[in-house]
C-alpha cells in the first residue's frame, strides 16, 4: 500500500469516527490493517475504537434482551412474545460472532505478526483476550468453553509480555490487568484470582506512581481508579455472601443491575 492511500484511509477513518459511522470507519482502517505494514499507535487505536463501538452497542442490546427474556419466560401464555425476543437475540448473537471473527482473523493474520514492539504485541494479545471474553459472554456449552480457553491464553500471553517489558504504571499493562481480572470474575467465576490480580496491579502501580509521565498520567490513574472500584465491589459481594450465610438468591437481586464490574473502554 502506498503512503498516499494509507493516509487517505486513516483520514477517512477519523472522519467516520467523528460522524459516528463506525461500520465505514472499520472498513477504512481494516484495509490499512490488512496491508503488509505495521500499524502506528494512531492507526492501532482507530482500529480498536471502531471494533469497540460496533460490539459495545450489541453487547448492551444482548444483555437487555436477555433480561427481558428471562422476565417474559415467567409469564403464562406468552409463547409468541418469547419467540420474538429469542429471534432478535439470536440475530444479535450472529452479529456479535461476525464482529469477533473479524477481529480474530486480522489479529492472527496481520497484527501480531507485524508488531515489532512489546507494547504493540501486548496490546493485540489483550485485544484478542477481550474479544474472546465477549464471545464467551453470549455463548454456551462447547463454544463458551473454547472461547474461555482462547481468552485465557491470549490474556496470559499479553501479561507475560507486559510484565517483562512495560512499566507497572503503563496504561496498556494496567488495562490488561483490569480486563483480565474481569475475565476471571465474570467468565471463570474465580473471584479470588480476580481480586488478587486487580490488587497486585493496583499496588504495583501505586508504588511507582511518582514515575508517571505527564502523557500517561490521566489514562493510568483512571484505570487504577477502575481497578479499585472493582475491588471494592467484589469485596463487598464477599461480605454480603458471608452475611447471607450462603442463602443468596439471584432472583432477589433484580434491582442490582448497576453493580457490574467495570472494564477498560
Amino acid at each position: 500500500m502506498d503512503e498516499k492511500k494509507r493516509e487517505l484511509l486513516v483520514y477517512q477513518a477519523k472522519v467516520c469516527e467523528q460522524a459516528e459511522r463506525y461500520e465505514e470507519m472499520l472498513e477504512a482502517i481494516k484495509e490499512v490493517a490488512s496491508a503488509d505494514v505495521e500499524l502506528s499507535i494512531e492507526e492501532r487505536n482507530l482500529l480498536s475504537v471502531a471494533f469497540k463501538n460496533l460490539i459495545g452497542s450489541r453487547r448492551g442490546s444482548w444483555r437487555i434482551l436477555s433480561s427481558i427474556l428471562e422476565r417474559e419466560e415467567n409469564k403464562e401464555n406468552n409463547e409468541e412474545g418469547v419467540k420474538k425476543i429469542t429471534e432478535l437475540r439470536e440475530k444479535i448473537e450472529k452479529e456479535l460472532e461476525e464482529i469477533c471473527d473479524g477481529i480474530f482473523k486480522i489479529i492472527d493474520e496481520n497484527l501480531i505478526e507485524k508488531a515489532s514492539s512489546g507494547e504493540s504485541k501486548a496490546f493485540y494479545y489483550k485485544m484478542k483476550g477481550d474479544y474472546y471474553r465477549y464471545f464467551a459472554e453470549f455463548t454456551s456449552g462447547e463454544k463458551r468453553e473454547k472461547a474461555s480457553e482462547q481468552s485465557l491464553l491470549a490474556y496470559k500471553n499479553a501479561s507475560e509480555i507486559a510484565n517483562s517489558e512495560l512499566a507497572t504504571t503503563h496504561p496498556i499493562r494496567l488495562g490488561l490487568a483490569l480486563n483480565f481480572s474481569v475475565f476471571y470474575y465474570e467468565i471463570l467465576n474465580s473471584p479470588d484470582r480476580a481480586c488478587h490480580l486487580a490488587k497486585q496491579a493496583f499496588d504495583d502501580a501505586i508504588a511507582e506512581i511518582d514515575d508517571l509521565t505527564e502523557n500517561s498520567y490521566k489514562d493510568s490513574t483512571l484505570i487504577m481508579q477502575l481497578l479499585r472500584e472493582n475491588l471494592t465491589l467484589w469485596t463487598s459481594e464477599f461480605e454480603d455472601d458471608d452475611e447471607d450465610d450462603d442463602e443468596y438468591d439471584d432472583e432477589d437481586d433484580e434491582d442490582d443491575d448497576d453493580d457490574e464490574a467495570v472494564e477498560e473502554d
